[in-house]
């Protein structure tokens, strides 16, 4: 199906352009904000052709469509005016610390492809020199150092835009505000270290390159700001009054208030950490093992820079680095078995390349901000995890003796010929780290994309093994055979196909008519032990707008195994030039363990068992 008939079906299934308020999208994601929910079956979208799922999520109605999902957004938006800038819905169910999650999550999902190709880069910067291929020195090393920090270094200018986009704060004027926290004058301000002040009020000296919670607290402010700004400003010179108002009340509070509490913070952390290390290093070890993740979330984890800097000087760090070793190989841990125990295939990918680049290079923000914050769980476990390594690192003293990110590669600053048992123990805490981050985390598993059906009242059954039938006669064949990429790729589920040889279609299953697609080419079902399964007759085939299709049943129909479905004029569609082989997918694959053809024949019977999930 091409993008344009995608999202021609999904704008019909929401309701239209009058049910839609506003469009935008992620990494795999069609956000649609919609005027009324309800109006939406969400059987009937999940079963549109290259459509993986749905979420309600947080006033927002989500279609998963995978990686491509740029192209699908651009061919929806030109079928109407959805303002794309319309906030997200703020009147939130759930806890504040959730809704603050959310947020934080939301507005990092569209940066991870720039932190994933950021991050491979500077694995690249890492490895080219140690397999002799390119000097360390060299300026191509330097231009590819560049290349891989610039998406951290302008964090701050990215996330302002996507920030900008779920509050519908006007994206320009966000970045401005992001730009001055990273201005080359105001950097250079910071380094010379002398008194700042800004209209008579102090400026904290800062450094925001890679920062990510300052501004996303100022455009939460900004909406206000804007709101504010808009009620007082005549309507005759709101065009360059209002700007400009904005822009300075917004980079006062930035550079005055809401910048300098990161580093305040941070340095009271800082010295709390350093006292608590005096009293109880073993304890203190653990704790920041455990919350790394959070202090580097903030930026706060600058404010330790006297101390691990000091590792590539004199003194060796024993509180940062050795921490840190363990809480960025956890989260690495925790993005590998994400990727082997989820059945998405874009979810594998991203947790697959964000969990190399933390182990391989110490790069997090991936593993962090688009796996393991992103799906709650895992970031428990590598909390866990980072936190028993954090553990042992202080009963044993790990001392950290040149000043580098944590990672594999890095183990060599573990190393001192004075004390060969220090890298020994660095060893041991990778290993604690890796191995119990990974354990935990793969148990706990994650939330996969892809809810359960609307139909939830179907009763779920008791049996492990659980049988599909064939609602068709004809030849049987394997879904990868099948000529379209979406049901070839198994990107709706498991299954199996038929190339039929009559145009009568019978229930497989006793159970539920999930939905029946409007073109009539498409029936999902619900059986009575919770199994989803979409009826797909040939390729292509809405786009007959249902001619040569009967249909007897509707959505909401009970029907027992061998019940008429639907009626193909087979011949018909075959004159036509259209491709009949219809695959039976088990769209809710992911909730069992398989599925599995159990029809050897070439050629079967309406009613003859086809497949197993167990």
């Amino acid at each position: 199906m091409k993008y344009k008939d995608t999202a021609e079906a999904i704008l019909k299934a929401v309701g239209g352009e009058a049910n839609v308020a506003s469009a935008t999208h992620c990494v795999t994601r069609l956000r649609l904000v919609l005027k009324d929910e309800e109006l939406v079956s969400d059987a009937v979208v999940k079963n549109i052709p290259n459509v993986m799922g749905v979420m309600r999520k947080n006033g927002q109605y989500q279609v998963i469509l995978g990686n491509d999902v740029a192209n699908y957004y651009q061919a929806f938006v030109k079928l109407g005016n959805f303002g794309g800038e319309q906030p997200v819905s703020t009147e939130k169910k759930g806890s504040v610390f959730g809704n603050i999650i959310e947020y934080i999550a939301g507005s990092m999902t569209p940066l991870i492809p720039a932190m994933l190709g950021g991050g491979m880069l500077k694995v690249l910067v890492i490895i080219l020199p140690m397999l002799g291929l390119l000097s360390a020195d060299s300026q191509t090393i330097s231009f590819l150092s560049i290349f891989g920090d610039a998406p951290y270094y302008f964090m701050p200018i990215f996330l302002a835009f996507s920030a900008s986009k779920k509050l519908n704060v006007t994206p320009i004027l966000a970045m401005s505000v992001a730009g001055i926290l990273l201005h080359p004058n105001f950097v250079q301000m910071v380094a010379d270290a002398n008194p700042m002040a800004l209209f008579g009020a102090p400026v904290t000296p800062a450094n925001y390159g890679s920062s990510v919670i300052p501004i996303l607290i100022m455009v939460w402010l900004m909406k206000y700001i804007e709101t504010a700004v808009n009620k007082v400003v005549p309507a005759v010179t709101k065009s360059f009054l209002q700007p400009t108002i904005v822009l300075l009340i917004s980079g006062f509070i930035a550079l005055v208030v809401v910048g300098p509490i990161g580093v305040i913070v941070g340095e009271g952390l800082s010295t709390l950490i350093q006292q608590m290390y005096g009293t109880a290093g073993w304890l203190t070890l653990a704790i920041l093992g455990a919350i790394m993740p959070f202090i580097v979330m903030t930026g706060m984890h600058w404010a330790f820079a006297p101390i691990f800097l000091a590792a590539s000087v004199a003194t060796p760090d024993v509180l940062i680095l050795p921490a840190m070793l363990g809480a960025n190989l956890a989260q690495g841990a925790a993005s590998m078995a994400v990727a082997l125990k989820s059945k998405n295939p874009n979810t594998k990918q991203v947790a697959f390349a964000a969990g190399f680049s933390a182990l391989l290079a110490g790069i997090t923000e991936p593993a962090l901000y688009g796996v393991t914050l992103k799906y709650k769980k895992p970031i428990y476990a590598a909390m866990i995890g980072g936190g028993v390594a954090g553990l042992f690192a202080g009963i044993v003293g790990i001392k950290s003796f040149l000043f580098a990110v944590p990672s594999l590669i890095a183990l060599p600053q573990f190393i001192n010929a004075d004390q060969p048992a220090n890298f020994t123990n660095a060893l041991i805490a990778t290993a604690l780290s890796v191995v119990i981050t990974f354990i935990i985390a793969y148990i706990l598993g994650i939330d996969e994309e892809v809810q359960p059906s609307a139909l939830e009242n179907v009763p779920t059954g008791v049996s492990n093994k659980k049988k599909i039938a064939s609602p068709l006669k004809g030849t049987l064949l394997p879904l990868e055979q099948v000529n379209d990429e979406t049901f070839a790729g198994k990107l709706l589920g498991e299954g199996i196909a038929i190339v039929p040889s009559n145009g009568k279609v019978v229930s497989p299953i006793d159970g539920v008519i999930a939905s029946v697609f409007p073109s009539k080419h498409a029936i999902g079902l619900i059986s009575q032990d919770g199994v989803e399964v979409l009826i797909h007759v040939g390729l292509e085939t809405v786009n007959l707008n249902g001619e040569g299709f009967t249909s007897f049943v509707k959505e909401g129909d009970k029907v027992q195994k061998g019940d008429v479905l639907l009626e193909v004029d087979i011949a018909s569609l075959i004159d036509k030039g259209y491709d009949v082989t219809t695959p039976i997918i088990v769209t809710n694959t992911q909730n069992f363990l398989d599925v599995l053809p159990m029809n050897e024949k070439a050629t079967v019977e309406a009613g003859e068992d086809i497949l197993a999930i167990l």
